[in-house]
């Protein structure tokens, strides 16, 4: 599967600072240690509504950190995958009278639009679940040779209790893990299974479904499984993040780190586990079943600046949960204007002070929020110096392109 043009990245002067992130394992803000080549897996869309600004958010969220690395030096090998088959896919597909492909098609190339337009760096590899079934179903024969995957009539489950760590991504106590499981496609009252929680791991085929005919036989992948195969084959073990909303943390992140420990007998899965906030509107997360979406596709045909819309989405925090407010758009396009006057009028001074700040911002747990914050002192000062060299205003707008990938000037 392609994934979409990489953005321009001007070359800064200088050398990046080392980042730190909040680690949801761990509860706190600490350095990343990447090697020489960081590694990077954000679960990616389920290609039946994209794109909305909570997706959106999410992986602006995961671009400036790659460019937070990538600005200190290394190299980014970033995995994103396509979950291009699941029950909420083949349940649009039902209610639109449309083929599943036919769906996942079209919503996965609305979704590379979206990203290429915003400016947005791709993965190294991108990859759908449909095209990773051979290594999915290795990874589960290997786990029902050790006993830890069983049988639910012609269904295959993952036996939690295998997992010695399971609970630590999360922290969650067992109500909590109950609850979400039951709300985040999980099945905890299937009777058969040895604890409600144990998540699915092979379904065998249903009528009128699509499958495939493995040596597990006739079927489909669970949700988490695939994820754990698409990174152990591009990444390998102990990857240094794994990324997604922060819905994701339980149970797919929790069962990820459990699928992944017990197939390699290795530990930690991923070395930090870094989830954004949930964007909501109208009193509510954004949601399809609600259907308050607000789409990027949509903004955009209706002439929004992709660099205003990386304003709106990028003024909150990542790991804070926000409501997106049918204003924030025109706020943001008025705050850029500012921001271009000020490139454009060849009379600032403190380009290489504007660079230096806002990395020191961004190092600091990805703070977009701190970094426009220098951009708005830096242009409300412009005003006042007509001495400046002619190329101030441009040295910026490398800056913002590389660091926030934002254009200030043409």
């Amino acid at each position: 599967m392609e994934a979409w043009a990489n953005p321009d990245i001007p070359d800064l002067p200088g050398v990046g600072r080392p980042l730190s992130l909040y680690d949801t394992a761990t509860r706190q803000v600490r350095p990343t240690a990447p090697g020489q080549t960081a590694r990077m897996y954000v679960c990616g869309i389920t290609p039946y509504d994209a794109t909305h600004l909570g997706h959106a958010f999410t992986y602006l969220t995961f671009d400036i950190l790659q460019r937070v690395w990538r600005d200190a030096g290394h190299a980014v090998h970033y995995t994103q995958n396509v979950t291009d088959i699941d029950d909420p896919l083949l349940e649009r597909a039902v209610a639109l009278g449309e083929d599943w492909r036919v769906i996942a098609d079209r919503e996965t190339e609305l979704f590379r639009s979206d990203m290429a337009a915003l400016r947005v760096i791709p993965p190294h590899d991108y990859l759908g679940a449909v095209e990773s079934i051979p290594s999915i179903v290795d990874i589960i024969i290997d786990l029902l040779d050790r006993g830890v995957v069983y049988h639910v009539e012609s269904d295959l489950y993952f036996d939690i209790s295998a997992a010695s760590r399971f609970g630590e991504v999360s922290g969650y106590s067992l109500p909590t893990m109950m609850e979400l499981f039951a709300e985040r496609g999980g099945d905890p009252d299937r009777p058969g299974k040895r604890n409600p929680l144990d998540p699915l791991m092979w379904l065998a085929a249903r009528p009128d479904e699509p499958a495939w005919e493995t040596a597990l036989g006739h079927g489909r992948p669970g949700w988490h499984i695939e994820c754990v195969a698409i990174a152990l084959d591009t990444l390998g073990m102990s990857f240094d993040v794994q990324g997604g909303g922060s819905d994701l943390i339980f149970p797919h992140h929790e069962m990820g780190a459990a699928h992944a420990e017990s197939t390699t007998a290795e530990w930690p899965y991923a070395r930090h586990y870094v989830h954004a906030g949930l964007v909501g509107y109208e009193g509510h997360k954004m949601s399809k079943s609600r259907g308050n979406l607000v789409f990027v596709s949509r903004l955009l045909a209706q002439g929004a600046d992709p660099s205003a819309l990386r304003v709106a989405l990028l003024n909150n925090h990542y790991r804070h949960d926000w409501e997106w407010q049918d204003s924030d758009l025109s706020r943001a396009d008025e705050r850029l204007g500012r921001w271009r006057e000020a490139a454009r009028s060849g009379h600032t001074h403190g380009a290489d002070d504007v660079r230096e700040a806002i990395r020191d911002r961004l190092s600091d747990d990805l703070d977009t929020v701190a970094a426009f914050s220098i951009l708005d002192r830096w242009s409300s000062t412009s005003h006042r110096r007509r001495e400046g060299p002619a190329n101030d205003g441009a040295r910026v707008d490398e800056a913002a392109r590389a660091l926030l990938g934002i254009s200030l000037l043409p």
